[in-house]
This record gives structure tokens, C-alpha cells and sequence, in this order.
């Protein structure tokens, strides 16, 4: 029997692991409720992994590589959420012997964060686009907060112009009443309209 091939999808060099307190009903985590961010309970380094049966996020030892912690990664059912109050922390739950447990984990560095979350939402566009040839996969991982939408309406006050090709402006002026004014026309060398003849039997002047 072959071996299952790893792939290697993220490694963060610097990691920091809570204790973090239990979940209020109805609302998410917060990293500031752990304590002091600056004592964690735990330091490694964090590869995330895939094979045959799945992707696992792997806590280890940055030295020794020892396993600290796993967290298997479902996007059906993600074991990982970000905090509201930072871009920086998440709470991951984690198994061991059919135990779960729930622990915060800290990037060093906002980029850190931003690839950790870009290489689970790869994965999970790659995952349902095998499960299903012809669903949407631009859906975001679930545990990624999606962008506000934008508001293409026009505000009370704007307008907009559109300009038509070939169209002439017009050659009389209107006044603020909409009366056309025809004196300015008459007196112009490029009068649009051309002056009526004098009605019949008018007397002519000499």
C-alpha cells in the first residue's frame, strides 16, 4: 500500500494558544476577554495540512515539530471562527480521542492572519467545486466575514449626464419659462429659423 501524500497548504512560523473562557449564548468570542494576549498559554508553530482524507490544522513544536494540538478542517462544518474585536485571533476547535475542546489562536502578524484565512477559503472553493462540478465556488469560507455591499442608487441631489454622439445642441436659447426666444435668432447670422413673408396686401415701405 503507497503512502498518503501531505501537501503542504500554510505554515505560520509563530503561533499563540489561550485558555479562553466559555461562549456567551448569541454572541461570538472576543480576545480580549482571554486575559493578557501578551502571556498565551502556549507557543508553536501552525501547519496546515492536506491529504487523502481531508485537511487538519496541525499546532506544533517549532523546534522538536512535536504535536501539540489538531483540528480537523470540514468547510461543511468549520472548526475555526474568527473573533469579533481583531483581525489577528480565532477560536479552532480541537479533537483528541473523541474529545473536543475549544482554544483561541494568535497571529504574530495581521499578513499572517490574511494568509492562514486565504489558504482555508482555497481549500474550500476546491473541496465544493469536487463535490459539485456546477455550484457556484466563489463562496467564501464560512468563517470569513463577507465585504459590505455597495450601494450603486442615486442620492437625493444627484444626476447624472449622458452624452448621445451625432446629436446637435440647440441653436435657440430657453428662457427659465420655457419661451423660446427668437429675438437673439432673427438678429444672428446663423438663424435656425427663417423669417416668415409679410401677409398679403401688406403696404410696403420705401
Amino acid at each position: 500500500m503507497e503512502d498518503d501524500i501531505e501537501s503542504i497548504l500554510y505554515i505560520a512560523r509563530e503561533i499563540s494558544v489561550y485558555r479562553i473562557p466559555p461562549r456567551v449564548a448569541n454572541e461570538g468570542y472576543r480576545a480580549n476577554d482571554w486575559g493578557d494576549l501578551a502571556a498565551p498559554l502556549w507557543k508553536g508553530r501552525l501547519r496546515i495540512i492536506e491529504n487523502s482524507k481531508g485537511v487538519s490544522l496541525n499546532l506544533e513544536d517549532a523546534q522538536t515539530g512535536e504535536l501539540f494540538a489538531r483540528a480537523e478542517y470540514d468547510p461543511a462544518r468549520p472548526s475555526v471562527e474568527a473573533v469579533l474585536d481583531s483581525s489577528r485571533y480565532f477560536v479552532i476547535r480541537v479533537e483528541d480521542a473523541g474529545k473536543k475542546a475549544y482554544i483561541g489562536l494568535g497571529f504574530a502578524e495581521r499578513t499572517d492572519s490574511f494568509d492562514f484565512n486565504v489558504a482555508l477559503q482555497d481549500y474550500t472553493k476546491r473541496r465544493r467545486a469536487t463535490l459539485n462540478p456546477t455550484s457556484d465556488s466563489s463562496e467564501d469560507s464560512p468563517h470569513i466575514p463577507a465585504g459590505p455591499k455597495k450601494d450603486y442608487s442615486l442620492k437625493e441631489g444627484q444626476t447624472f449626464t449622458i452624452s448621445i454622439p451625432g446629436r446637435n445642441k440647440p441653436a435657440a436659447s430657453t428662457s427659465l419659462l420655457g419661451v423660446t426666444n427668437t429675438s437673439s435668432s432673427t438678429t444672428s447670422g446663423g438663424s435656425s429659423f427663417p423669417l416668415l413673408p409679410p401677409p398679403p396686401g401688406a403696404s410696403k415701405r420705401h
